[in-house]
């Protein structure tokens, strides 16, 4: 396992929710004011709420709020009520009007067919996991919107494994790099650093390559067949001072932290998304801060990992 939690970049809360039952969560990541925000997306199935905003050619550059959640396009609901919980705290972009419009953007995963379709998340979700963030929140594995996650689904439900949360954090001085992500995904992941696949599609005690599944059906005429929705989201964060601009190239270059670690990545079928955030508390290189965040970003799909498992029989549940 990796060390560090989001948490670690000072002024940053997060909070989770979720329902063990269904099967799906969400997770609130709270900056403190005065950050600035940007994100990239690269899978092929995204869904999201205030990314456009983040282009750096539009207005605005501080969020309030960055929500992670399962439940797919329903899932989107559970912003609403962290939204009205942020308007309650004043806390959101100034209109002339005096009106508060807090920005909050959101990523959502496919978990619908973990357990119940039925139950998402929605916005009194959302305001739990509002309700509940803290400075000291460092829970990882199944909480949150890794709720519901799985991995390496490729050959269908039976063989596929449990993922969920996973976060670390990397410190050079004073600066820190820290990524929190939602692991679910349709690839095999590797501990990028240990050289090692860690999950994936499991069979006869024994890891079969997804590129070898995929070859094998196309093969047949069947790949059409292969239908797994899934979506890998997250967020990388530092202490740097930053640009919108710069943030933009940091989320890009973190999205090389997806590549190495999970394999294949970005398909049509995902909906592979990073934010990346800065409190702008000390001078950075961009350039730094940006292999960092690939690097932290695999440590933490590692650690979505190693934390989703029972940790006394070493079983995926």
């Amino acid at each position: 396992m990796y060390k560090g939690y989001i948490t670690d970049i000072e002024g940053i809360k997060i909070g989770h929710a979720q329902n063990f039952d269904a099967g799906t969560g969400v997770t609130v990541l709270i900056p403190p004011r005065g950050n600035t925000a940007s994100v990239e997306v690269r899978g092929g199935g995204p869904g999201t709420r205030e990314t456009d905003l983040l282009n750096p050619i539009n207005t605005v550059s501080e969020v309030s709020a960055l929500v992670l959640s399962g439940g797919s396009s329903y899932g989107l609901s559970a912003s609403v009520g962290v939204v009205e919980e942020l308007e309650k705290d004043g806390i959101g972009f100034k209109l002339p009007s005096g009106v508060i419009v807090p920005i909050v953007s959101q990523a959502i995963l496919y978990d619908l067919d973990y357990k119940e379709s039925k139950i998402r998340p929605d916005a009194k979700m959302g305001k739990e996991a509002y309700e509940n963030a803290n400075f000291d929140e460092n829970r990882q594995g199944i909480i949150g919107a890794g709720t519901g996650a799985t991995v390496g689904k490729a050959m269908g439900e039976d063989f596929l494994m449990k993922s969920g949360l996973g976060s670390a954090t990397i410190e050079v001085g004073d600066l820190k790099v820290s990524a929190i992500v939602a692991l679910n995904a349709m690839g095999d992941i590797f501990d990028d650093e240990n050289g090692k696949q860690i999950a994936g599609i499991y069979k006869d005690n024994k890891f079969i390559p997804t590129i070898d599944v995929l070859c094998d059906l196309y093969k047949k005429n069947q790949i059409d067949k292969k239908n797994s929705l899934n979506t890998t989201i997250g967020i990388v964060a530092s202490n740097g001072k930053f640009s919108k601009t710069e943030l933009r190239k940091i989320a890009g270059m973190a999205h090389n932290g997806y590549a190495r670690a999970i394999r294949p990545v970005h398909t049509m079928l995902d909906g592979d998304t990073i934010f990346s955030l800065a409190t702008n508390k000390v001078k950075a290189d961009i350039n730094l801060v940006g292999a960092l965040s690939a690097k932290v970003m695999a440590r933490a799909i590692a650690n979505a990992i190693y934390y989703s498992k029972i940790e006394d029989s070493g079983e995926f549940i």
